[in-house]
């Protein structure tokens, strides 16, 4: 179902690309929008190796929404780690895409676990994101995309 780079030389270890997702801070989600546009958007989220998920928040509403409650399959990719090497003047940068379903999620005390850890991720102290939550956590939704298909690669720019 999901296809295999066409150039294997520049693939990346799975390794590598999660921790391209652990470290990168923002991603592109994609979703099947109108007219079979795709809609491609940068959103924060948060990789969870151990379970094998990408969160970001959304409001419950909106036409991101609306696409991810028509076809729940989306595509999220992050790319980074650039890197200028001493033979070549052109920076080489990698990047990790990811294949998934993706659902809100519904039980509440889940839901604000995840957006806890989520906020760390963004936010300075826990005090913080504390404080953030509590002022406007009533109007967030967690998503999350359970990875069926992850790819890496590392690419030079020129």
């Amino acid at each position: 179902m999901f296809r295999n780079l066409r150039n294997e030389k520049k693939a990346i270890s799975e390794e590598a690309a999660k921790k391209l997702l652990k470290e990168a801070p923002r991603g592109v989600l994609a979703v099947n929008g109108d007219d079979d546009y795709p809609y491609a958007i940068p959103v924060n989220y948060l990789y969870d190796e151990h379970k094998g998920r990408i969160y970001f928040h959304s409001l419950r509403g909106g036409y991101k929404v609306e696409c991810m409650e028509r076809c729940d399959r989306v595509c999220f990719t992050v790319y980074g780690n650039e890197q200028i090497r001493e033979e070549a003047w052109a920076p080489f940068v990698q990047s990790a895409v990811v294949f998934g379903k993706c659902h809100p999620i519904e039980d509440r005390e889940e839901m604000f676990e995840v957006l806890k850890n989520f906020a760390l991720k963004y936010y300075p102290s826990e005090e913080l994101v504390h404080r953030e939550i509590k002022a406007t956590g009533h109007a967030v939704q967690m998503y999350e995309i359970e990875i069926e298909h992850m790819t890496g690669k590392e690419v030079q720019e020129k």
